[in-house]
């Protein structure tokens, strides 16, 4: 699948950022100002995992002859970052290949002026070669977003390690700080803040888009610290016992799901996106209180179940954007504008960990029912196609194969049905893009002269 995806890209789209496949074309868009190459950076890692040489060879020269950092457009901090920023950083983690070393650096400098704002809370969008930034139009108030601000840290965290350069570190530990000093309703976070203020803008609060990987990159915080970072680990397990306690919720049929909240009423509907969170609970489950574990396994089970009822109750056998509970219908999308699939992996993402975790065989047995019926009803003639209704007998395709298929969607189908030896989750954390980085043992090099510590370099 990923040849097919990979090859037909570098047939009809090189070095733009996607492939339309059904009109062989490519797709610029404009979430990564006038960067290009979005699906050549984020099929790095994968292509290698994969052993995929040649494919692999020709992404990284592209890479290096034609990567062109010195863009002028609008970009998104957050896209640019989990993309791009994450993409270089684990190909040079994965490779040692010493150019995208030099190329992330070069980047990861260009994001900083998104920072200069009187509370250091960044803005959305910054334009890369003025340095100039704001904050999205439709966000309300000229707020920030908590899923885009709280998805810098790992990346940052790697960057400053990179450059023997403490900025990094610095600016996301001041947004950090700030969320822990603002007043939480109910001990939950918002989706809206200020970067003036630092104040709240309204009352939402998701696990779906708008809040999610600000959660997962709490315990991802924690786990990539070698589980030094406490605060981290802190903010994680408080912020996962408010979500209990407001917004998981069980259906009449058995079902538990999240909710989303809105000043205290609840929307009883849950985002495909939000389904990453079984996830993030079975990789959490070692670390909070010991009489907690079979509860955070048991939590994350149902939650990850779920998300597959969304996938086996659609003729297609693939989960709609956002799926309801209310009315009879669950885990079903009701609105017409819910029910499309754009090849997104968050479903696949929890069957990997939820594998890793337990070896419960259906695990695979759903991946393998994903890989079906994305052969089935999203493979074209020249590509993957996200489907405008996972309903319909009869596929509607969306014309675009986005680059998050290639580097996460695959890849996680990819390690769940691999050993546990390749990119073992004590070794490796990844981004919310999927591209693996390294744990920081501090207990790993001494000193100037990277004399290793015996213990762990066997």
């Amino acid at each position: 699948m990923m040849k097919f995806a990979w090859d037909n890209y570098k047939s009809f789209a090189w070095g733009k950022n996607e492939l339309r496949p059904l009109t062989r074309n490519g797709h610029i868009g404009n979430m990564f100002g006038g960067l290009r190459g979005a699906s050549i950076v984020d099929s790095l890692d994968t292509l290698y995992i994969m052993g995929l040489m040649d494919e692999y060879n020709d992404a990284k020269e592209w890479v290096e002859t034609s990567l062109d950092l010195n863009s002028n457009g609008e970009a998104s901090l957050f896209e640019v970052n989990i993309r791009y920023v994450g993409g270089l950083l684990s190909a040079y983690y994965l490779t040692g290949e010493e150019m995208f070393k030099r190329k992330v650096m070069v980047l990861g400098e260009k994001l900083l002026p998104a920072f200069n704002t009187p509370t250091g809370i960044p803005r959305g969008v910054i334009n890369l070669g003025s340095g100039t930034s704001w904050s999205w139009g439709w966000a309300s108030a000229g707020s920030s977003i908590l899923a885009e601000f709280g998805t810098l840290h790992l990346e940052f965290v790697h960057l400053s390690e990179l450059s023997n350069n403490g900025i990094y570190t610095e600016k996301v530990m001041n947004i950090r700080k700030l969320l822990n000093k603002i007043e939480k309703p109910h001990g939950l976070y918002p989706n809206f803040l200020s970067p003036v203020s630092g104040n709240w803008v309204q009352h939402h609060v998701s696990i779906g888009g708008l809040g999610d990987s600000f959660y997962e990159y709490l315990i991802k915080s924690y786990l990539m610290s070698d589980k030094t970072d406490e605060e981290a680990k802190k903010m994680y397990y408080s912020a996962l016992e408010a979500i209990e306690a407001n917004l998981v919720q069980k259906s009449p049929g058995g079902l538990t799901y999240m909710a989303e909240w809105r000043g205290g009423i609840l929307d009883h509907k849950m985002g495909h996106l939000a389904c990453f969170s079984g996830g993030m609970v079975v990789i959490g489950a070692d670390d909070g209180a010991p009489e907690k574990r079979q509860h955070y396994l048991d939590l994350a089970a149902e939650i990850t179940h779920t998300c597959h009822e969304s996938y086996s109750r659609s003729a297609t056998k693939l989960g709609p954007e956002a799926f309801r509970f209310d009315g009879g219908a669950e885990a079903t999308a009701t609105r017409l504008s819910d029910r499309y699939y754009i090849l997104r992996p968050e479903v696949i993402e929890s069957y990997m960990y939820m594998w890793r975790l337990t070896h419960d065989p259906k695990y695979r047995e759903w991946g393998w029912e994903a890989v079906e019926a994305l052969e089935q009803h999203c493979r074209v003639e020249a590509g993957f196609s996200g489907i405008r209704d996972v309903y319909a007998q009869t596929v509607s395709h969306d014309n675009m194969q986005q680059s998050f298929f290639l580097s996460e969607t695959l890849k996680y189908l990819y390690l769940l049905f691999s050993d546990d030896d390749l990119l073992p989750l004590e070794d490796w954390v990844f981004n919310t893009e999927a591209h693996p980085l390294p744990v920081v043992r501090k207990n790993c090099l001494q000193g100037e002269g990277g004399t290793h510590d015996k213990a762990t370099s066997e």
